[in-house]
């Protein structure tokens, strides 16, 4: 197995990009941790694309749980109707064009583009519209659809990120326990079988989607 540390600038930009509000937080939000830890001067631009005031505000939880009071993180959360994102691309075309004339990042974190939920695949398509010469990393979203594939990267993640992760998910996102799928069970047994593909040393870790790697 290949194993490289992706070549981040200490004071490098992340750019993550989430159909709605916790799927970043599922879908990377433990690689996010990790490499905060190894380049504590990264920048974070965290852009939701819909969600409402109650829904905004876990969101912006999340973030500065996840990364920290002191982490330099921009969030920014859009109200685009959920499940209707193919209806209103041309609006979400022009956000997208406004983020890249503010935001130069070194690493593209962004929804599966083979996602089957529409809303998550729209922002995958724009994602490498938009951001045509940057190292993109498309994360995985479980749900109903079944729809998780074989990745192809891997992040291990220390035992402490598994624990904060699921922590900030079951804590900042009150609005989402009513859901069967929303639980500790489902998101540290992802972790775990990604863990065991990649023969991660901590026994857990995120995996992701990756098109294009120059090395």
């Amino acid at each position: 197995m290949l194993r490289f540390t992706p070549d981040l600038p200490e004071d490098g930009t992340i750019l993550c990009l989430g159909a709605h509000c916790d799927d970043i937080e599922i879908g990377c939000g433990g690689t996010l941790i990790e490499l905060l830890a190894r380049h504590p001067q990264l920048r974070f631009v965290w852009v939701v694309f819909s969600g409402d005031a109650v829904r905004e505000r876990e969101t912006r939880a999340a973030a500065a749980t996840l990364l920290g009071a002191g982490a330099n993180v921009t969030v920014d959360v859009h109200h685009f109707r959920g499940s209707y994102f193919p209806h209103c691309g041309a609006d979400i075309k022009d956000a997208f064009e406004a983020l890249r004339s503010r935001a130069a990042p070194d690493l593209v974190m962004t929804h599966h583009l083979a996602d089957r939920h529409q809303d998550h695949r729209v922002i995958a398509e724009l994602t490498w519209n938009t951001f045509r010469n940057h190292a993109i990393l498309e994360y995985e979203i479980p749900k109903y659809e079944g729809d998780l594939a074989q990745p192809g990267v891997y992040c291990p993640l220390s035992q402490a990120s598994v624990e904060l992760k699921i922590a900030t998910l079951l804590e900042c996102f009150p609005s989402q326990q009513g859901h069967q799928w929303f639980d500790a069970d489902l998101f540290r047994g992802h972790l775990r079988l990604r863990g065991v593909e990649c023969n991660s040393p901590t026994r857990h870790a995120e995996a992701f989607h990756a098109r294009k790697l120059v090395l």
